[in-house]
């Protein structure tokens, strides 16, 4: 793990309620890796498909519309995420919501205002896409997450939607690193 990449995320959310990382080895250039993970489809995985209508059947969401993807971090950012801190090979994105609602609200919060938001009845996230060079072929790719409740109703409220949807969150998460291994060495093998 990069030394650099929790002092990141900490500056954002130094003591959150939960904290999920997941790396995986990728054969391909870092900054290969980071392009294809920028612009990856999540959606054409049918399992993640399958995992989004799933939650929206449980807790009685409307359908999903869906725009044509216009890449990962691009539809994240339509999604109401905010791009916190978007280097090269670090992306950070964050956002207010109530995940336990059936259809979710994402409020994008600047970068200056979210380690102090703190509106009522609300969870703040952050995630992160990395790269890490360990070779001239080989790379780290990683992801980690972490939540925060603004207040206690919050963090009940959260703490029950986890128990029930956290191996799905998990689930989509090893998909899309997979995915990106995929693609990344698909194109580097291409090249």
């Amino acid at each position: 793990m990069l030394a650099h990449m929790p002092a990141a995320l900490d500056r954002f959310m130094p003591r959150p309620d939960v904290a999920k990382r997941h790396e995986i080895l990728i054969h391909a250039p870092a900054d290969l890796v980071m392009k294809v993970a920028r612009n990856f489809d999540f959606r054409s995985i049918a399992m993640i498909r399958a995992l989004f209508w799933l939650r929206a059947r449980l807790l009685g969401g409307r359908p999903a519309h869906e725009s044509p993807s216009t890449g990962f971090i691009s539809d994240m950012l339509r999604l109401g995420w905010g791009r916190l801190v978007d280097e090269s090979h670090l992306f950070i994105a964050g956002a207010a919501c109530q995940p336990w609602l059936a259809d979710v609200v994402f409020s994008p919060i600047a970068a200056e205002n979210f380690a102090a938001f703190a509106e009522p009845d609300r969870v703040k996230i952050v995630w992160t896409l990395e790269t890490e060079s360990i070779g001239p072929e080989q790379t780290r790719f990683s992801t980690e997450t972490r939540v925060l409740a603004t207040d206690a109703q919050a963090r009940a409220k959260f703490q029950s939607y986890w128990r029930i949807f956290s191996i799905g969150i998990l689930l989509i998460r090893l998909f899309l690193l997979s995915g990106v291994r995929r693609e990344a060495e698909h194109q580097w093998r291409s090249h």
